[in-house]
């Protein structure tokens, strides 16, 4: 017996918290075992960001009942994991913030969730906090119901309040809160068994590719009818039915607990993983020779903005990477496109410039970050959003709903400064004593680079969420809200009392003796304008002292930004430099005589 669900929530509302318990509380470990926390969280960056970025299976038991579980995103640029994964379960758990209620994710997942008829449990996490509104909450969610045109059935939903960190939930509030069980329970009573055929030829649409240093390719998927066995032969075939390859399964694997178990045979309704296969990807089906049909795959939202990535051709190129030519950057490239089918690619006749698609700037931001680890350089133009066009041939752009959580006294500042960005509002909500929530719609364009500003504006104090919405007609010219920057003159290191002269000019990004080169940005000017300077300049000195009189050089701290920050903050004429050990900012003309002469054309 089998019952395949998927945790589904807004990021950091407790999805993988909770998964850790469940796991803990069915003996998938030994009771004198070190487990640490977030299990599923395993990539680095998932560790370091405290964020899941990839959609992960495992499986507990319980009363003799294998659950499959698959732990998903929570944050919007990684939705499309999240619409694959729904097609190999028959049910999902939606959790949900006891204090902040649905958030832009939440209605994104939920309404992947329903329109694939699946029936949710609602559970609403976190009622132990002290700001806890859980029966607010549970209107609040019933509303998304309906605005998201659930049936009647879907509308019956069960719920269950719960603590993901302490291993509770419960029914009713006022319950003894010991354990996990009631979940487990109506996860068995709530959730159907796999409507699937054992008896008719072996079938599976891969929906996750996991390459293994050791098993090759990867593929992960739900067995949609029949039965398979380890070295069967089997054939792929594409969405459109062509057939790509055929080949034998040379390994066999189901999910137990974090680990992968190999295994001889599975049947429709597992969850398997399976290698052997070389050319067969993500969308594709596996199945037995006799098969003409694919399986239907679920259509995937397009993103709504790209970068241009090209190598670097700064002069530290190929000092710190292993991976600097434009042939490697497009096969890492090629077969990122392949695995996520959330990223697009496309590159120019010469295959020395390439446009990834994303669906903001932290999804494109994690995949530079992971390239970077891998040795690569490479330069990362600004990011710019996709434009549409109707049936009219109007221009159409990306427009995002905006939630905002802050206190009263910021708001009208952050209205001000959404309003110049084209923002619209549409509800004011009071939270607390306060607290208001804010929610807009505007075009994703005017939200490049505001993260930053709006920490600064609220005093890092302010929660702002976002999600794609839908396209609408093109908004008109949204100002730059960005002054020029100070542009360095020279190559070498960076002089403290050169940039202790500059800090008057504006802010600086570089501390002293950071290596820095003609054209490269080492801060913000104070004014509108760019303008060149140069930190190699050092102190006059005689034979006897110093030239003039002498002082303690006392430097501001530079400013630090994060990649995804540095990739928000240049402009159409500016490049970020990403090597293995640095991210630099530079202009894509390093020589100012080329750099005027473009401005003049």
């Amino acid at each position: 017996m089998i019952r395949n669900i998927a945790i589904i929530a807004h990021v950091d509302h407790g999805k993988t918290t909770l998964i850790d318990s469940m796991m803990k509380q069915t003996g998938i470990f030994r009771e004198n075992q070190r487990v640490s926390e977030r299990l599923m969280d395993s990539g680095d960056l998932e560790k370091e960001r405290g964020i899941t970025i990839l959609a992960k299976p495992t499986s507990i038991k319980w009363k003799g009942v294998k659950i499959n579980i698959i732990d998903t995103p929570g944050h919007s640029d990684f939705g499309g994991e999240v619409e694959r994964v729904l097609s190999m379960t028959d049910g999902v758990v939606l959790l949900v913030d006891a204090a902040e209620g649905p958030m832009p994710q939440t209605k994104f997942v939920l309404g992947k969730a329903l329109s694939q008829g699946l029936n949710p449990i609602v559970i609403v996490n976190k009622i132990d906090r002290a700001d806890s509104r859980s029966e607010e909450v549970i209107n609040e969610v019933f509303d998304l119901f309906v605005d998201l045109d659930a049936n009647e059935k879907q509308l019956d939903f069960p719920i269950l309040y719960s603590s993901g960190r302490d291993g509770w939930c419960v029914k009713e509030i006022d319950s003894v809160k010991e354990n996990l069980h009631q979940l487990f329970d109506l996860i068995l009573s709530h959730v159907m068994e796999p409507c699937v055929d054992i008896n008719k030829p072996f079938a599976m649409l891969a929906t996750l590719l996991a390459p293994d240093p050791y098993l090759g390719r990867c593929l992960i998927g739900r067995i949609e009818q029949g039965k398979v066995k380890v070295n069967n032969s089997v054939k792929t075939l594409n969405i459109n039915g062509k057939e790509i390859e055929k080949g034998r399964l040379t390994k066999l694997f189901l999910y137990h607990g974090t680990e992968k178990k190999s295994v001889e045979e599975a049947i429709a309704g597992d969850i398997i993983c399976i290698a052997g296969l070389n050319k067969s990807s993500v969308s594709d089906t596996i199945c037995d020779n006799n098969i003409v049909d694919p399986i239907k795959a679920t259509a995937i939202d397009p993103p709504t903005m790209a970068v241009t990535i090209t190598v670097n051709s700064s002069p530290f190129s190929g000092l710190e990477g292993e991976s600097i030519t434009s042939t490697k950057i497009r096969e890492r490239l090629l077969a990122e496109a392949e695995s996520n089918v959330a990223i697009t690619f496309k590159e120019n006749e010469n295959k020395d410039a390439f446009e990834i698609g994303g669906r903001g700037e932290l999804q494109i931001g994690i995949l530079v970050e992971t390239m970077r680890r891998e040795g690569f350089e490479l330069s990362v133009s600004s990011p710019r959003v996709l434009f549409k066009k109707d049936v009219s041939g109007n221009k159409l752009e990306p427009i995002e709903e905006v939630i905002i959580d802050l206190d009263d006294a910021y708001s009208s500042v952050t209205i001000d400064s959404l309003n110049k960005r084209k923002g619209e509002m549409m509800d004011v909500k009071t939270l607390g004593i306060g607290k208001k929530r804010l929610t807009f719609r505007i075009p994703s364009r005017g939200l490049i680079g505001y993260q930053g500003h709006f920490l600064t504006e609220t005093k890092g104090t302010g929660v702002l969420n976002r999600i794609f919405h839908c396209y609408e007609k093109f908004k008109g010219k949204i100002e730059s809200r960005r002054n020029g920057v100070l542009i360095s003159t020279s190559t070498g290191n960076a002089i403290a009392y050169a940039l202790f002269n500059l800090q008057d000019r504006g802010k600086l990004f570089v501390m002293p003796q950071t290596k820095v080169y003609e054209g490269m940005i080492i801060g913000e000017h104070s004014r509108p304008n760019d303008l060149e300077v140069n930190v190699l300049k050092g102190k006059k000195l005689t034979n006897v002292r110093a030239s003039g009189t002498d002082e303690a050089v006392k430097l501001i701290p530079p400013i630090s930004m994060s990649l995804e920050q540095m990739m928000s903050y240049i402009r159409e004429d500016e490049l970020l430099e990403v090597t293995p050990n640095n991210l630099r900012l530079r202009k894509k003309l390093l020589d100012p005589i080329e750099r005027k002469r473009k401005a003049k054309t």
